[in-house]
């Protein structure tokens, strides 16, 4: 399974950005999403997660600000980034836990990230 992250770039502060991610490969069942974001030099955080029945949670530096949500059918989730502020610049990931199969077709979790996509948010 890959998971790819698009919609990373440019904005001023104030301005909005989507970032999308699309999960393809051999997924029963997509279980949880989440976006994480990284500055270089520090760890990488958890910025919004949801579950497969829709519940989201944010941290607390992006609430009121971010949405995140599923499109469960695409196996696709979304980052709504509004109002962004210079210190939002990273690079953010997308992460996904699902259910599939094994080389020994016995089903298994596993987890996958995304290749990063980068938002610069200048002052």
């Amino acid at each position: 399974v890959q998971l790819q992250a698009s919609g990373g770039g440019l904005a001023q502060a104030g301005e909005s950005l989507t970032l999308s991610c699309r999960a393809r490969g051999r997924i029963l069942s997509l279980n949880y999403m989440a976006w994480y974001r990284q500055v270089s030099g520090k760890q990488r955080e958890l910025v919004a997660d949801c579950t497969i029945g829709g519940v989201t949670k944010y941290a607390d530096s992006v609430q009121g600000r971010f949405t995140m949500s599923r499109d469960n059918a695409k196996n696709m989730a979304f980052l709504q980034m509004n109002s962004l502020k210079p210190e939002d610049t990273a690079v953010y990931y997308c992460n996904a836990e699902y259910l599939s199969t094994n080389t020994d077709d016995v089903y298994e979790d596993f987890t996958a990230w995304g290749q990063g996509t980068q938002v610069t948010v200048s002052s």
